[in-house]
């Protein structure tokens, strides 16, 4: 995207989303909600009468909604993992007054300009009191264990968060297609080759059973999505 123009953008932005096939905003999994929001996920993860958000959803009221349709209170949740600050994982955040903030450090580059998908046009959040995160940390949150994974490529901080050891969030570092493994989109990566081999960090996780997309909804059998994923 060296060369920007907005004509083009938009029509290939357009067109790689029609093609996205989040979750329908509901209970997927026991203890585990989706919050649809247009052609992006965010997730939510329930530790007794309070909640973990993994991202945060491209549009404030849609997630207010879809919220309130879930009967669940926004200041009930005490944490927000983002995979990545792109506008349609962070535009909820000011709904979460409550929540601490977390992402990797990697992630600073994108917010700071550093790093750029697109000449001129940096990320940004609406928090600045966050935590970042180290690959390979562990954090525990109430009653739930994060294991945190650096999978650089589509952002310069992608991280995937193993939940509980059997639940995996991707954010956007691959897509599902009939419950197999397919790889990121090129057109939204910073660096699509980085982010294809980045998946390989995650294709070997021994206790995972569920894998949770940002676009591509879930799987049930994580072993069985990964098993021919080759970089």
């Amino acid at each position: 995207m060296s060369q920007f123009n907005a004509e083009t953008f938009w029509y290939q932005f357009n067109l790689e989303t029609e093609k996205m096939h989040p979750s329908e905003t509901g209970n997927i999994v026991d203890g585990v909600y989706a919050i649809k929001n247009d052609f992006v996920n965010m997730y939510l993860i329930k530790d007794g009468d309070n909640y973990i958000a993994i991202d945060t959803g491209k549009d404030l009221e849609v997630i207010s909604t879809e919220l309130k349709k879930l009967n669940i209170d926004a200041d009930k949740v005490v944490a927000v993992l983002l995979t990545h600050t792109d506008m349609d994982h962070v535009a909820g955040l000011p709904l979460f007054n409550n929540a601490k903030i977390y992402f990797s450090k990697n992630e600073v580059m994108m917010l700071t300009g550093e790093k750029q998908k697109i000449p001129g046009y940096s990320n940004s959040i609406s928090r600045k009191d966050y935590t970042l995160l180290e690959d390979k940390q562990t954090l525990i949150i109430g009653k739930v264990k994060v294991f945190c994974i650096l999978t650089e490529g589509h952002s310069s901080g992608s991280m995937c968060y193993q939940v509980n050891e059997k639940y995996l969030f991707s954010g956007d570092i691959l897509s599902l297609e009939a419950g197999n493994l397919g790889s990121p989109v090129a057109f939204f990566d910073l660096n699509h080759e980085m982010a294809r081999k980045s998946i390989s960090k995650i294709t070997h996780l021994p206790n995972v059973e569920y894998l949770f997309s940002a676009h591509h909804g879930f799987t049930k059998d994580y072993k069985n999505a990964v098993k021919d994923w080759k970089d």
